[in-house]
């Protein structure tokens, strides 16, 4: 397993294997698998986001990026043809008829349900052009890159970036969240944290409690954060 998103009883999993996106109803009691079979554009799913019916999986073996709009029952895969950067997606994240992907050819944007795409790249200020995670509050979107965490405030149209010389352990970024003008960014050299908004960052190691220093997930709420690293899952009160 990959990629998962929980909403109510509902759990979506990815599966790194090949094996589709497995989807319970029930609170994880059963589940029904969706594979290409049901639309998917690759059986290898990275990452899952889920708003009411609408149902968006990553695959970062070519497959794009597939929407359902059934609540998973059936899909259409969205690829390179309608405007992403790379068929290789690594996550997604969406509001609305707006849609953000992470690819490995850029931070692809869509403002009408992932008809058509237009492609952000480091020409737009992005870190690197391989983009590992997406998160969005309001107009500003923060893209983890392997040349940094790169932050944009008018939508996604521009960026600057943030990288070791801002405090980040390390230039590769797998991972972030948000809360407020707290940041969290998972690194391959510690978890970087900051309370102005991005600006700049503290860096955590396993001096500080971590099970690695390869953090590759990080997730946040209220007082806790939970990074998830190559030497186990570390959990701060």
């Amino acid at each position: 397993m990959f990629g998962v998103f929980a909403a109510g009883q509902n759990i979506y999993a990815g599966s790194t294997s090949g094996g589709g996106l497995s989807i319970s109803t029930n609170g994880g009691t059963s589940f029904v698998n969706r594979t290409t079979t049901d639309g998917l554009g690759g059986n290898s799913v990275s990452a899952v986001y889920v708003e009411g019916l609408n149902v968006y999986a990553a695959a970062y073996s070519g497959g794009g990026l597939s929407i359902s709009n059934n609540g998973g029952v059936s899909f259409t895969a969205f690829t390179t043809s309608n405007g992403l950067g790379n068929n290789d997606v690594y996550g997604v994240y969406a509001v609305g008829s707006n849609i953000y992907v992470a690819t490995n050819g850029g931070l692809s944007i869509s403002t009408n349900g992932g008809t058509t795409f237009v492609n952000r790249t480091t020409a737009d200020g992005l870190g690197g052009n391989d983009v590992y995670w997406v998160y969005v509050v309001g107009s500003t979107v923060y893209a983890a890159t392997g040349g940094g965490l790169s932050i944009s405030t008018n939508g996604g149209t521009t960026f600057v970036n943030r990288s070791t010389a801002d405090g980040l352990g390390s230039n590769v970024v797998s991972g972030l969240h948000v809360v407020g003008s707290m940041v969290y960014a998972a690194t391959t050299n510690g978890l970087g944290v900051s309370s102005d908004g991005g600006a700049t960052f503290t860096n955590l190691t396993t001096t500080s409690g971590l099970g690695s220093d390869n953090v590759v997930g990080v997730y946040a709420v209220g007082p806790k954060i939970y990074a998830a690293t190559s030497g186990g899952l570390s959990i701060s009160n």
